[in-house]
């Protein structure tokens, strides 16, 4: 038990320090970069309570597609560096530090054996985290609010082409 504390408190420092330094850096991709390391942190929370899936889905959508779109859109616009004052000095080995302890703790997600933090897992049904378990959420149980949710993301989508061809016409 012990261990799965030290653990989770590791796993928490990771998040929050990276998440601070997302914040404090002057650079914006090292931002984009310690968000990438604050949603795998994440991602490991989620081995630890044994959902596979989900941390799967974590580095797939997140950490891999949507920050690929955030790089993308930081280096078309070209707003890498916001002029200010020289970044911390200790920004590269705390970096080097925080991907490392990362590392270490999923390699320790990923081949425990027991149950990770055994009193949550232990509330938690034996089905949380797998593909049919949420499906059986989304199109059962949730299935009005998931429909709700696509109709309105639509709607935006459709507005803002709407909207972006207005500004195409009068540019044009």
């Amino acid at each position: 038990m012990t261990g799965d504390w030290l653990v989770f408190g590791a796993l928490a420092l990771i998040a929050v320090i990276s998440a601070v330094m997302m914040i404090t850096s002057r650079n914006t991709v090292y931002s984009a970069l310690y968000l990438v390391l604050n949603f795998s942190a994440i991602a490991v929370f989620y081995l630890l309570l044994q959902a596979a899936f989900i941390a799967l889905v974590q580095i797939t959508i997140y950490a891999g597609a949507i920050m690929v779109l955030f790089l993308f859109v930081i280096m078309l616009l070209g707003v890498e560096r916001v002029e200010t004052t020289p970044s911390l000095p200790l920004q590269g080995p705390i970096a080097i530090v925080l991907a490392f302890a990362l590392l270490i703790l999923l390699g320790y997600g990923l081949l425990q054996q027991g149950d990770g933090l055994t009193g949550i897992a232990a509330a938690l049904s034996n089905g949380f985290g797998s593909p049919t378990a949420i499906g059986d959420l989304l199109f059962e149980t949730y299935l009005v609010p998931f429909e709700a949710v696509s109709v309105l993301l639509l709607v935006a989508m459709i507005g803002a082409i709407f909207l972006t061809a207005g500004k195409r016409r009068e540019a044009g």
